[in-house]
């Protein structure tokens, strides 16, 4: 079981010192859960220092996709694994709906960061207007499509897919159960990874979400920003 929080634009460096210290006491004893942060860039050095010696990795939010070159404002993944950094997240809904992150794009991240090698949990999902539409199967199989077209047999292990539903993402609303199991189990015809469930994950849901079949963790975005509710979320995982 995978659970991985995204902070988004949160924590600087001293709130990120301060997070990592209360969560390595509070899942010291944590069993059968791989426990993933991911920090915006000016934070990773701190937290990789203050994880260092426990089980918890700590992952970028983005990466471009060249080892180096004339491209201002963006950070290699060999830069970032020169940091301690264990991998990253790509084509978050967020980087897709406002920063044009397109299927191509996307795929050319995972790429470069697989050869870098850093692990990448690569995000897929659709709009409320495509579920509403009835093309969530064509829109998540054609996402996935363009992921595994990059992804050679022998970096299969260091992927996963994050399954995030858009309408779902800081809005409250969950996928059900049954729908989370739906698409996961669409993912894992097309592509045998782990796939983590993003989508208003909460303590007080992820126990039911963490149980479906086909669901191998989540991916946390608000609930992670506090340590009680995303140890919770955590803690879940390990009775699943």
């Amino acid at each position: 079981m995978l659970i991985a929080g995204n902070w988004k634009m949160f924590k600087g460096p001293d709130e990120t010192r301060e997070f990592c210290a209360r969560l390595r006491a509070r899942l010291h004893n944590l069993e059968g859960v791989d426990v993933i942060v991911c920090p915006s860039f000016p934070s990773l050095h701190d937290a990789v220092g203050m994880l260092a010696t426990t089980e918890m990795a700590v992952f970028a939010q983005n990466t471009h996709w060249a080892k180096e070159g004339p491209y201002t404002g963006e950070v290699s993944p060999w830069m970032l694994k020169e940091m301690g950094v264990g991998g990253t997240l790509v084509a978050h809904s967020e980087r897709r709906q406002l920063f044009g992150e397109t299927d191509e794009s996307a795929a050319l991240r995972i790429e470069g960061a697989l050869d870098a090698g850093l692990h990448v949990i690569a995000c897929v999902g659709e709009t409320e207007e495509e579920r509403e539409a009835g093309e969530t199967e064509s829109v998540v199989r054609r996402q996935v499509d363009a992921i595994r077209t990059v992804v050679e047999d022998e970096n299969l292990d260091r992927l996963a897919i994050a399954y995030e539903p858009v309408w779902a993402i800081g809005t409250g609303r969950t996928a059900t159960p049954d729908q989370a199991e739906e698409v996961h189990e669409l993912i894992k015809r097309h592509l045998d990874v782990p796939v983590l469930y993003g989508g208003s994950v909460k303590p007080e849901n992820a126990e039911e979400l963490l149980g479906q079949p086909d669901v191998d963790g989540a991916l946390v975005g608000g609930a992670s920003l506090e340590v009680e509710s995303f140890a919770a979320i955590c803690e879940a995982a390990s009775r699943s």
